[in-house]
């Protein structure tokens, strides 16, 4: 098993009950730090082929903010999360208490996204290790700016061989009244899926 369009429904199950474990820690996690109530809807988990992936974020021309990880140990994947740039300044209102006034992306915005990235991914990381027992080991994530077509090609390069399907896991944070929509893409590496759905019990 080498691709996610492989995946029976008892496996793509599987996965999306991780992916509610992860969202349910996330959202603690982000509470935490962002000293709000954050509350996460819950996650949206869908597979999808490279070619169509972007379009969940608004299409290859739209500008988002990226965070990239690498995961290596037993199950090595690529994680990358996208956010519309516009509305990753939510964040960043909440965090330094800029009620909307945030404009220029600064190094201390970039800080602080990486930070939220590490979160999110060792929310899902966690997920995925306490149902496995696997030892992953997270990179120190990447950001980048740029049209989200470009973000992925680049990710693409930097893996090199990868399934031709994704898993996207959409959350929506949700703070108060207001809400905004993060993508998290599960890039599997060969041998990746065949090992997680092993450990699962479902292969």
């Amino acid at each position: 098993m080498k691709d996610y369009s492989e995946l029976n429904t008892l496996q793509v199950d599987a996965l999306k009950e991780i992916s509610n474990i992860g969202a349910g820690n996330a959202a603690t996690s982000l509470s935490v730090m962002l000293n709000r109530k954050i509350d996460m809807s819950v996650p949206r988990a869908q597979i999808a082929p490279f070619a169509e992936i972007v379009e969940v974020v608004g299409g290859a021309d739209k500008e988002v903010v990226g965070g990239y990880l690498h995961v290596g140990g037993e199950m090595p994947m690529g994680l990358l999360f996208l956010l519309q740039k516009e509305q990753v300044m939510f964040f960043m209102d909440i965090l330094f208490s800029k009620e909307g006034d945030t404009q220029e992306w600064n190094d201390m915005y970039e800080s602080a996204f990486k930070e939220i990235v590490n979160i999110l991914a060792g929310s899902y990381l966690n997920a995925i290790a306490m149902f496995t027992k696997a030892v992953l080991n997270p990179s120190v994530p990447s950001m980048a700016i740029d049209m989200a077509g470009a973000i992925l090609g680049e990710v693409l390069q930097q893996i090199g061989e990868v399934s031709d399907y994704a898993l996207i896991i959409e959350n929506i944070f949700i703070e108060e009244e207001r809400e905004i929509t993060g993508h998290f893409f599960f890039l599997p590496e060969p041998e990746t899926l065949e090992v997680l759905m092993n450990s699962l019990g479902v292969l």
